[in-house]
């Protein structure tokens, strides 16, 4: 097997295969449901492997959530905001899915560690993680698991969103989950409360990260679900963007506060609206 890896390191000929045709080289990541495998094909080129972590192959819930999340990726028009799906299958009695590798971090990563590529490029990623959102909407999706650990973002600032296993349909009019999972810290009012809910959930869940993204404060903070539901209840909340940050633009924070209405007929109706502001409050 002849190639070489990302990094410039030559591919071994004796690399466990995987599916018949991927070689892996390097788990990069061990969630909750899947690991993330760094592998190549027969001619050396990278690609990122899901897999359904072993211990969880008869859980019918988490094959049901990974299986969901391969349909809807490989049903999203290809984007540049969106990583690139491949393929999705069964090997070896393992569900898996293989995207586009991407090198990159993700948001929380970047948060933790105070990354200079935030502090150059958060206008662009700010409008690139909206523009990618309008992507998943308009294919008639949505993500309802939006969030910074869900956003990839490269040393160059180029996003991408991953990780669509929560991700519906988008319904005719507001609908109730039977179940309510996703990240209790993005969630909208309607979805802590269990009431109906249609694409505006990810636009405050938007809201919610653009907030973090240019304060490096949630807009609504709680250690549990009941916590930062009074905290979205709050008149006083959220505090206004430039109180934690005088230098951003009031449109700006004008955006943001309208994303976390905690009515949804007083957010955004649509992505595409708010990517129009937000490109106008920035000047882009």
């Amino acid at each position: 097997m002849a190639g070489k890896l990302p990094d410039g390191s030559a591919v071994v000929a004796n690399q466990e295969k995987f599916a018949g045709k991927f070689y892996l080289q390097e788990l990069i990541n061990s969630g909750g449901m899947a690991e993330i495998w760094l592998v190549t094909d027969s001619r050396g080129k990278p690609f990122a492997l899901r897999k359904l972590k072993r211990e969880l192959r008869f859980n019918l819930l988490a094959r049901r959530r990974f299986l969901q999340g391969c349909e809807v990726l490989s049903k999203l028009n290809e984007s540049e905001f969106i990583v690139g799906y491949v393929e999705h299958g069964k090997a070896e009695g393992m569900h898996y899915m293989v995207m586009d590798y991407v090198e990159a971090s993700n948001l929380k990563e970047l948060f933790a560690r105070q990354d200079q590529v935030l502090v150059e490029n958060v206008a662009q990623i700010l409008i690139d993680m909206a523009s990618g959102l309008e992507h998943v909407h308009e294919s008639g999706f949505m993500h309802l698991d939006f969030k910074p650990e869900n956003v990839l973002v490269t040393r160059n600032g180029n996003v991408r969103l991953i990780d669509f296993d929560l991700a519906q349909p988008i319904p005719e009019k507001p609908v109730k989950m039977s179940k309510n999972p996703g990240t209790p810290g993005y969630m909208a009012p309607e979805q802590l409360k269990r009431e109906a809910i249609d694409p505006r959930a990810d636009i405050f869940a938007f809201g919610v990260s653009a907030y973090e993204l240019v304060t490096n404060h949630k807009p609504f903070p709680g250690d549990t679900p009941a916590e930062i539901l009074a905290a979205q209840l709050d008149d006083a909340a959220p505090i206004p963007v430039r109180e934690h940050n005088a230098d951003i633009p009031p449109a700006l924070e004008n955006v943001i506060l309208k994303c976390l209405q905690r009515d949804p007929e007083h957010r955004y109706p649509f992505m595409s609206v708010l990517s129009r502001d937000l490109k106008a409050a920035l000047y882009l």
